[in-house]
């Protein structure tokens, strides 16, 4: 299903089931991801045509969940996948499947990423600071995932057990939300997006920001063991192309004034109305474009990975016996694109 005509652009956009990725053209190089903010570089360099400019033909289909997405990949159906940091895909990398090439968005101080909500009657109940939540129930899509991730390191900063939280898992971003405004779990930890909305509708208090406790990689940009192995010359200019439109947002998107303040003009404006575009197609114009300028996730302008980040968060995840011990965090990133 199309989700939005842009007869600008030769690339196009696709909801799409992990069956329908088989319908391979040869002349097309296909891109699985999920419609969020955190995916930004890849949308602007799709809507500045930086992909064209390397004589590239783009197609992006888009995924309902990580899993999806990295079966898909893993299978070499799709040539890259932009990826969440989960025990599933560092395990993905570690047996070959699929390497991570470029960074997708990050934690980074001073700006907002992922957020720990409260429900109201938590809050009313004393769960106010981020030491609050042990002893407390908390909401994560899953086991394994990002936000399990930085409930961890949120645990080891404020000096308590993890084992001390309850962790309740319920699949999707929506089931946690209606978990805190429904008061079935103490806290959560959301994109900021998710957690702006209950915050804005009273249905929750904000308890912190993740990146005031640490700054991990959220994602990457990875690519198939079976497209790197075939089209090394293809990779280097996809890189270029994506490295461009990373640049690009984070010259528009996060630019502070002499107040720290971010800066809303008319080219931050340009810039998240084209990525609005995509991650919400469904929204008016205008709306869509205040809700990515107002929730954008701070990106390496050249789209650099963290290898060290990297390796301690595979480390943190075999230590909760998600991850093998056999998996060597070296593997996980193909260096050759990243030097």
């Amino acid at each position: 299903m199309i989700l939005r005509a842009m007869a600008a652009l030769t690339c196009s956009l696709v909801l799409a089931h992990p069956a329908a990725a088989q319908e391979r053209s040869p002349d097309r190089i296909l891109v699985g991801t999920q419609l969020s903010a955190s995916n930004a570089a890849l949308f602007v360099a799709m809507g500045k045509k930086y992909f064209e400019d390397e004589r590239l033909t783009v197609e992006v289909r888009s995924f309902g969940s990580n899993d999806e997405l990295l079966k898909v990949l893993a299978e070499g159906r799709i040539d890259f996948a932009t990826l969440e940091f989960s025990a599933a895909a560092f395990t993905a990398a570690g047996k070959g499947t699929v390497k991570a090439i470029a960074a997708q968005a990050r934690e980074h101080s001073d700006y907002e990423g992922n957020e720990v909500v409260a429900s109201i009657p938590a809050y009313g109940r004393g769960l106010q600071k981020m030491k609050d939540l042990a002893g407390r129930t908390v909401a994560l899509t899953s086991l394994g995932s990002p936000y399990h991730y930085q409930l961890g390191q949120i645990a080891k900063a404020n000096r308590f057990d993890l084992d001390k939280v309850t962790i309740k898992q319920l699949q999707t971003l929506e089931e946690v939300s209606e978990a805190i405004n429904n008061d079935r779990a103490d806290a959560a930890v959301l994109p900021v997006h998710y957690a702006r909305a209950l915050l804005m509708a009273s249905q929750a208090r904000l308890i912190g920001w993740c990146s005031e406790v640490d700054q991990p990689q959220l994602g990457a940009l990875f690519a198939s063991s079976k497209t790197i192995a075939a089209k090394r010359p293809m990779i280097e200019k996809f890189l270029n192309a994506y490295r461009r439109g990373a640049a690009e947002f984070t010259g528009a998107m996060m630019r502070r004034d002499r107040f720290a303040k971010r800066i809303f003009d008319a080219r931050s404006r340009g810039i998240a109305s084209m990525v609005g575009r995509y991650v919400y197609p469904h929204l008016p114009a205008d709306r869509a474009m205040i809700a990515i300028e107002t929730t954008a996730y701070y990106v390496d302008p050249q789209a650099k990975l963290d290898v060290g980040d990297v390796a301690r968060q595979v480390e943190w995840f075999k230590a909760q016996g998600l991850v093998g011990a056999d998996v060597d965090p070296k593997a996980i990133v193909d260096t050759s694109f990243t030097n």
